[in-house]
């Protein structure tokens, strides 16, 4: 982690080049064409390609840290790892989310992948915007670790507190209040048009309800992305690892929600280990800012929060799956 001196924080040496940032933004908005290129005839997903897509997008971060680890040694490549576990646990969530909204909105399953498309597309953004905010936040002084770990501990009862309720969550669409400022704005048509998010209808310019998901989606990303950025800033402190660990957990998720939308359901415990989760990662970054102030204190290794983390997945999964097979039999 960072070493600090008199309050404030010392940069480390960080892997990025400007020609490694500027290749990875042009890889990255190579990729984003081409899934806009694939999603821009409606189209059922059949199960074969959202696996043949899902599997692509877990090799590339594999190969990734893989060749991180070649060029720049064991610290980063082990911190690349552990941010894209944490992100693509917290992606999980999302993807929950988004079922429920895309559900809410009867969303023809044909433009669903649209609809997530541009929800990674605007989550991306918004990522980048938090990650250059937080990396300011961190360049300001050790406090900064102490307010991530306090909104990372916050947000974990605020996890755990609805996982242990149990309640089905529902998605009211008219009392969202950026469905009801849309329709303010403009008229609303009452179907669906293609891919289309606006069309004239008698001289007027009006939205179809693709464009009400598409904003739902994207005021959930604002959500999603103050806890997920000081969720990996707690395992690493490089602005380049944290958007490369961002990047590559969100581009899968358009194929991914295909593979999991009929499972999705059953993984029950999943809140209770992203709160375990985050408040692990809340506690690390409350003791490295006491490890700043005071040597004695401990402070965690990556290679370790690591382990944690994908024990507690694991164990949660495990969980999860057998909960709903005791399920399964007693119905």
């Amino acid at each position: 982690m960072t070493r600090v001196r008199g309050g404030s924080v010392l940069d480390l040496p960080s892997i990025a080049s400007a020609q490694l940032w500027a290749i990875s933004v042009a890889v990255l908005l190579v990729l984003l064409a081409t899934d806009f290129a694939i999603t821009r005839r409606p189209h059922d997903v059949a199960m074969r390609e959202a696996v043949g897509w899902s599997l692509f997008y877990l090799a590339l971060p594999a190969a990734f840290g893989a060749l991180i680890w070649h060029r720049y040694g064991h610290r980063p490549a082990m911190d690349f790892y552990t941010g894209y576990v944490v992100e693509k646990a917290l992606s999980v969530d999302n993807l929950f989310v988004f079922m429920l909204l895309l559900a809410a909105f009867a969303v023809p399953p044909r433009l669903a992948q649209r609809v997530l498309l541009y929800g990674i597309a605007g989550a991306l953004v918004l990522r980048a915007i938090f990650i250059a905010a937080g990396a300011a936040v961190l360049h300001s002084g050790t406090w900064a670790f102490l307010l991530f770990g306090a909104v990372l501990l916050l947000t974990a009862g605020k996890v755990l507190r609805e996982a242990m309720r149990a309640e089905e969550y529902r998605v009211d669409v008219d009392r969202m209040r950026s469905v009801r400022l849309m329709r303010r704005l403009m008229p609303v048509t009452g179907e669906y048009h293609g891919g289309r998010l606006s069309v004239v209808r008698d001289g007027r310019r009006a939205l179809t309800p693709l464009a009400l998901v598409v904003v739902a989606v994207f005021m959930t990303d604002v959500v999603f992305a103050v806890d997920s950025v000081p969720a990996v800033y707690g395992v690493t402190e490089d602005p380049y690892l944290v958007f490369a660990t961002n990047a590559f957990a969100l581009l899968g998720l358009r194929a991914l929600y295909f593979v999991l939308h009929n499972v999705l359901d059953r993984l029950r415990h999943l809140n209770h280990g992203l709160a375990v989760i985050l408040a692990f990662i809340g506690v690390k970054l409350v003791l490295h800012w006491a490890h700043s102030v005071w040597e004695s204190v401990p402070d965690i290794p990556t290679d370790a929060s690591l382990a944690v983390i994908a024990a507690t997945l694991v164990t949660v999964t495990a969980t999860s799956l057998r909960a709903d097979r005791k399920d399964r039999v007693t119905t």
